[in-house]
């Protein structure tokens, strides 16, 4: 009686030191698996994450928490190593990030392109403009409402230099509005109020049969829209996930992500929304 006692205490004894330590190891365990995804919203919109994430998250074991904003406020989360890595298309803030430390690495994943949609009545006769530059001149000419981003987004970031390079100073002016929303949303208001924005090509085409804008421009070599993966350094915050940063970054650029980015969208719209770009060099796709 006297030794069953003894080796009953000693049971509980040893299951209070597993509760113990399953109670100080399993939050680190879980951490380690957790991983933030600070994103754009185009790949989030476009539907390409409800495809690639699920199968990154059964490949790796890894739970990904996906923060769809612009890519400049992406980049903000991994300044302050709010992030473990990211996905954006800013190339220009992209490469100052890098060069500021940010990042511990930063690969080609794909591209697709910008278009400019409006209504189809077309108000600013944008039709048969040969370029961007052309195009927006039109816009600020016929004072025609255009709506932008304004979230520092690397949609808004292009729109900026689109701008730019056609001599117009868009910001301050009556038919210039920014909705500060994502690029879903801003579809949305242009549509409603029968404005032109600046959208990427998948995205639009993923919520096109609720809209009524339509494609009035395309093709000009400057709407090129390239997407890279960054890795947040972890040597600068220690607390950023670099494991899963990597396996992350390696994912989207291995053989069989590629492929599943090249056919994203084909069955439904006839053509992929993004083009795999992984281990090409940047002037291969006009960097």
């Amino acid at each position: 009686m006297k030794r069953f006692k003894m080796l009953s205490r000693f049971s509980a004894f040893v299951a209070t030191l597993a509760v113990l330590a399953c109670g100080l190891t399993s939050p680190v365990q879980a951490a380690s698996k957790n991983l933030i995804l600070a994103t754009t919203t185009s790949t989030q919109d476009s539907g390409l994450l409800d495809v690639l994430i699920p199968l990154f998250e059964k490949e790796s074991g890894y739970f990904v928490k996906t923060i769809a904003v612009g890519s400049g406020q992406a980049m903000a989360m991994g300044q302050k190593g709010e992030a473990d890595v990211l996905l954006v298309h800013s190339p220009d803030a992209e490469k100052k990030f890098m060069a500021e430390g940010a990042g511990s690495s930063r690969q080609l994943v794909m591209h697709n392109d910008f278009v400019l949609v409006g209504p189809a009545a077309d108000p600013a006769k944008l039709h048969g403009s040969k370029t961007s530059a052309e195009a927006f001149k039109k816009i600020a000419a016929s004072q025609s409402l255009f709506l932008s981003r304004g979230d520092n987004s690397g949609t808004h970031a292009k729109e900026k230099g689109l701008w730019k390079a056609a001599g117009v100073t868009a910001e301050n002016q009556k038919w210039y509005q920014q909705t500060g929303l994502g690029m879903g949303q801003t579809l949305s208001v242009a549509d409603e109020k029968k404005g032109y924005t600046i959208t990427d090509r998948a995205t639009y085409l993923a919520l096109k049969k609720n809209l009524k804008l339509a494609i009035i421009l395309e093709g000009d070599a400057k709407l090129l829209n390239i997407y890279h993966v960054i890795e947040v350094n972890a040597a600068k915050w220690p607390k950023v996930n670099a494991a899963g940063a990597k396996a992350f970054a390696d994912f989207m650029v291995s053989k069989k992500t590629q492929h599943e980015i090249g056919k994203f969208g084909a069955a439904k719209f006839g053509a992929p929304l993004f083009f795999p770009d992984a281990g090409k060099k940047p002037a291969e796709v006009g960097l």
